[in-house]
């Protein structure tokens, strides 16, 4: 087995394997599977686009520094602009004498610091980040503080008038199921429908923090923000969580007018029925964040 340490193939190496014949090339390569974590702040998304920073284009760009030629990563999921990530899934073909653990280090060493390479590990050829996903969970973070904190802004919806987390828990239960979901779709989409099946909705207090995660097997364009926006309606009392729960049922997107802020939210982590990855380094990786409410000081 190759340790560490071993030295990388040099360039010359890397592009005299990639003249090799298509004939060769399936023998000499290899799928790698990476969890992928970024703080989407200053990207336009996740999926490569014309003339925008993106998530897709920065890490396709440093394998093809390494490869001296262009590689295309297959993401689990489509995160939009500002939206981060804890553990998304990609992959990618790459040359096999290239151990596939060894790319977490060649990455990381030509990535910007907004994103990290958590590991990197080979998998079968039909193995595919999207096709073989069971699950994507996102999470969405909300701080209720009175007032703002410079340490947890990038991260969270600062929203400080009073929620009831039962409440909006009460409203999250009926999502639960196969549903249309068209009045948290957003337009633009080449979707051709917007059936969804969730497997968990939960909105939890910790502290100053609410947490709301939603689970299913796919996500509709812009639909967890559409979701969150609507629901803080039913946190402030302005909505009953019956009222919520019509409107998603009769399709009114027409009553759904605002999409929480894209900080908030967070790609948690995507399931696979077969995963090379040990759970410390996908299931939970977005810290928690703790504050405790407003107190009084200890000391005058």
């Amino acid at each position: 087995m190759s340790n560490l340490f071993e030295p990388l193939p040099s360039s010359d190496t890397l592009s005299e394997s990639n003249r090799v014949g298509d004939r060769n090339l399936s023998v000499q390569s290899q799928r790698v599977a990476l969890v992928i974590q970024y703080l989407g702040t200053q990207f336009h998304g996740w999926q490569r686009q014309l003339h925008q920073r993106t998530v897709q284009e920065e890490i396709e760009r440093a394998i093809a520094s390494m490869l001296d030629r262009p590689v295309t990563l297959h993401g689990a999921g489509r995160t939009d602009a500002g939206v981060h990530a804890a553990a998304q899934v990609a992959h990618f073909e790459a040359p096999s004498h290239i151990p596939a653990y060894r790319w977490t280090d060649i990455l990381n060493s030509r990535l910007p610091p907004d994103i990290v390479i958590r590991a990197a590990a080979a998998v079968d050829s039909s193995w595919h980040a999207r096709f073989s996903a069971s699950w994507r969970r996102y999470r969405y973070t909300i701080f209720t503080e009175a007032r703002p904190n410079l340490f947890v802004r990038p991260f969270v919806w600062h929203y400080y008038q009073p929620l009831n987390e039962y409440l909006m828990q009460e409203a999250l239960t009926p999502l639960i199921g196969r549903h249309h979901l068209a009045a948290f779709h957003r337009a633009g989409s080449k979707r051709p429908h917007s059936w969804v099946e969730i497997q968990a909705a939960e909105c939890v207090r910790r502290g100053s923090f609410i947490q709301i995660e939603i689970q299913a097997s796919g996500f509709l364009y812009g639909m967890v923000r559409l979701l969150v926006g609507l629901l803080i309606e039913v946190g402030t009392g302005d909505r009953s969580p019956a009222s919520f729960t019509d409107i998603w049922q009769q399709q009114r997107r027409d009553l759904v007018r605002y999409a929480a802020p894209p900080q908030g939210l967070c790609l948690l982590r995507v399931g696979y029925p077969e995963f090379p990855f040990p759970r410390t380094i996908w299931y939970d990786s977005q810290p928690q964040f703790l504050l405790p409410p407003c107190m009084e000081p200890i000391c005058s």
